[in-house]
């Protein structure tokens, strides 16, 4: 699939653009990490809204955590003095909707209480407030730990991820057909809420991906979200800094529907 850029945010694809709606946000995600953990489909199709299906990969599905920071966040063309920054530890899965494969989320956890009330309130995503530190070295070296504030998806069961990782070896470019452009190349997610499935659209560069070396000392998002343990070992990719854009989340139907 070739692409062609008319400016470095809008991505088209076979000669059609792919933003079905305005980006209007523009921020720079900053000293992250994929890690991605294989499922059983049959235990996590029913944790996906009715319009999506799950995709799978040699018979798997996937769940990923990705803890990252989000910095010069805001509108597109707005002066820096106006712009946020913040960690953010994100839960999802791939799907496909109609004919397009995508990103579900099942929780965004925020490191700002100011930032996950205003996006929850305004978006319908499943935004929520978390106490969270993050401390990077100049060699890359990244200790991340985040602690839900607040109750999670499954009732009273505590939210938290602590990690330290590192990237450890060379930066490459995922090629089409691989695991790891099937897990990262995905530019439009969705979200469930309570009256349908939000969708939105995100647009970058390909990831500058590199190996990672990574301990994780604890992680319960799986159980605090409800979701399946995973049936195998993760796969870590280490990701250093990437510009971006956003689209307003809009609705798509609804849920069950």
């Amino acid at each position: 699939m070739n692409a062609q850029r008319t400016d470095p945010f809008r991505w088209r694809f076979a000669g059609k653009s792919a933003w079905k709606t305005p980006h209007i946000a523009s921020m720079t995600w900053r000293d992250g990490l994929f890690a991605h953990w294989p499922v059983e489909p049959d235990e996590l199709r029913p944790h996906v809204p009715g319009r999506l299906r799950l995709e799978t990969r040699d018979g798997r599905a996937w769940l990923s955590v990705l803890p990252f920071v989000l910095t010069n966040v805001g509108i597109r063309g707005t002066p820096s003095i106006t712009r946020l920054a913040f960690p953010e530890l994100v839960v999802r899965t791939y799907v496909r909707y109609r004919d397009e494969s995508g990103l579900l989320y099942f929780s965004i956890d925020v490191g700002s209480s100011l930032v996950a009330t205003a996006v929850g309130r305004t978006t319908g995503l499943p935004v929520y407030d978390a106490a969270m530190r993050v401390s990077a070295t100049e060699e890359n070296h990244v200790t991340f730990t985040s602690d839900r504030q607040g109750p999670s998806t499954a009732g009273d069961r505590p939210a938290r991820f602590a990690a330290t990782y590192r990237p450890d070896g060379d930066a490459f470019t995922a090629e089409p057909g691989t695991l790891e452009y099937w897990l990262t190349a995905r530019r439009r997610f969705y979200a469930p809420e309570s009256k349908g499935i939000l969708t939105g659209e995100i647009a970058h560069d390909p990831w500058p991906l590199q190996p990672a070396a990574v301990t994780i000392h604890e992680n319960t998002l799986f159980e605090a979200n409800g979701l399946p343990t995973p049936i195998g070992e993760p796969v870590f990719q280490y990701a250093d800094e990437l510009s971006m854009t956003g689209s307003i989340p809009r609705r798509v139907g609804r849920v069950g529907t």
